[in-house]
C-alpha cells in the first residue's frame, strides 16, 4: 500500500544520492545531496520520493501506532510517498525489499524498539539495500537511538528523517546475524526476553532493572575462553557484553568509551565475584566507572571468538542469540543513520 502526496517544494528533483563529508580522515559524517540527480537509461532524473516506514504497532507502549496518520501526513506535505509495512510474521520485510524498486526511494524508517531496528538491519544487509535509514525509537530502552541523539517527540523524528545529514554507523556480525548494538553472555542477558511485555510498557527501563534483580540469586559462574588476534583469555565469568554502542537495557554508561563508527567492538566481562561485590558494582555501572574494577575485564577488538565447555544464554540486540561458539567481526561503517546536525557522543 503506498499513500501519496505532493512534491516536495523545497527541493529540485530530491535524488538521495549520498556524499561523505571529506575530510583528511576517514568520513564519520555525510549529507544526502539534492544536487547530484542519477538519470535513468533516457537520461532522465529518477526521483527519489518515496519512504519505507517499517513499524512494530507493539513497541514500547504502542504510542508510535496512534500517530501513524500525523508521521504520514507530514511526509505527504513535503512531497514524499510513503510505503508503510507493519511487521508481523506474515509478510516479512525481506519481501517488501523483494519488491520495491530501490532506485525510487530516499530511505527506510525503522519505528519501534531496538529489536526492530535489528531487524530491518538484518533484511537490509541480507538483501543489499544501501539507503539511509531513519529510526523513531519506540521501545522501551531504544540504546541505538540514544547513541545518535534521537529526538523524543514524534515531529523532530520527522524532520530529521526529512533531513540531509546522516551518520555512519558500524554493524556488529555474531556468526551469520547482525547486531547494531549488544550481544550478550550470561545468566542475566536475558533479562529483556522474561521481562512481561505489559510491565515494560507501564515503567518501562525500570521493569529492566527490577528483573535483573531477581534474576541475581541464579548467577553461576561460567568457564568462557575468548580468543582474538592479540591475546586468548581464559575467565570465569558472571556475564558479559560485546558493545557496538554505548548503552544496553537502559543502561546508559556500559561501554562510555565506544564509538559506534570507530571499526571495534567494546568488550565488558564481569568476572565471577561474592554477591556481596555486585551492589557497588551495580552503581559503579551506573555512572561509566565500572571498567576501573579488578573483577571487569575489558578490552576492544574487531575480531573475537567466545567459547565455552556449557551451554550459555545469549542475547543479541534483546533477542534470544546463537549457541556458543561465537565469532565476532565488525562491518565498518555499514549504515547511513539520519541524526541531526554535529552528531557528539
Amino acid at each position: 500500500m503506498a499513500i501519496f502526496g505532493k512534491r516536495f517544494k523545497n527541493e529540485t528533483e530530491e535524488s538521495g544520492v549520498l556524499s561523505a563529508v571529506h575530510t583528511n580522515e576517514e568520513p564519520k559524517e555525510g549529507q544526502i545531496e539534492p544536487a547530484n540527480i542519477p538519470l535513468d537509461e533516457d537520461g532522465d532524473p529518477i526521483r527519489r520520493e518515496k519512504v519505507l516506514l517499517f513499524y512494530n504497532p507493539y513497541s514500547g507502549n504502542g504510542l508510535f501506532k496512534s500517530n501513524l496518520d500525523l508521521i504520514i501526513e507530514r511526509f505527504q506535505a513535503n512531497g514524499f510517498q510513503v510505503t508503510p509495512v507493519r511487521a508481523a510474521k506474515g509478510y516479512p520485510l525481506d519481501k517488501a525489499f523483494d519488491e520495491m524498486q530501490v532506485s525510487n526511494y530516499r530511505l527506510i524508517i525503522a519505528a519501534g524498539g531496538d529489536g526492530t531496528i535489528n531487524v530491518c538491519v538484518n533484511a537490509m544487509i541480507k538483501k543489499g539495500i544501501d539507503l539511509p535509514l531513519a529510526i523513531f525509537p519506540a521501545g522501551t530502552a531504544n540504546d541505538f537511538a540514544y547513541y545518535f541523539d534521537i529526538p523524543d517527540r514524534i515531529e523532530d523524528m520527522v524532520d530529521v528523517a526529512m533531513g540531509n545529514h546522516f551518520t555512519y554507523a558500524d554493524v556488529g556480525v555474531c556468526n551469520d546475524r547482525y547486531f547494531i548494538n549488544v550481544a550478550a553472555l550470561g545468566s542475566l542477558v536475558d533479562v529483556s526476553q522474561k521481562t512481561d511485555p505489559n510491565l515494560k510498557n507501564t515503567l518501562g527501563v525500570l521493569s529492566y532493572y527490577m528483573k535483573g534483580a531477581s534474576e541475581i540469586v541464579n548467577l553461576k559462574p561460567l568457564p568462557v575462553t575468548l580468543t582474538t588476534p592479540e591475546k586468548v583469555y581464559h575467565e570465569k565469568m558472571l556475564f558479559m557484553v560485546v558493545m557496538n554502542g554505548k548503552s544496553a537495557g537502559g543502561f546508559k554508561h556500559i561501554s562510555p568509551d565506544a564509538e559506534i563508527n570507530d571499526g571495534k567492538l567494546n568488550v565488558y566481562l564481569f568476572k565471577n565475584m561474592p554477591l556481596i561485590e555486585l551492589g557497588p558494582l551495580f552503581f559503579d555501572v551506573l555512572q561509566g566507572r565500572h571498567a576501573q574494577s579488578r573483577k571487569v575485564l575489558t578490552f576492544t577488538t574487531d575480531d573475537l571468538l567466545i567459547e565455552s565447555p556449557v551451554d550459555i544464554s545469549t542475547d543479541v540486540d534483546g533477542e534470544h542469540g546463537e549457541k556458543l561458539p561465537l565469532q565476532f567481526h565488525v562491518l565498518h561503517n555499514k549504515l547511513k543513520i539520519m541524526t541531526s546536525e554535529h552528531v557528539h557522543k
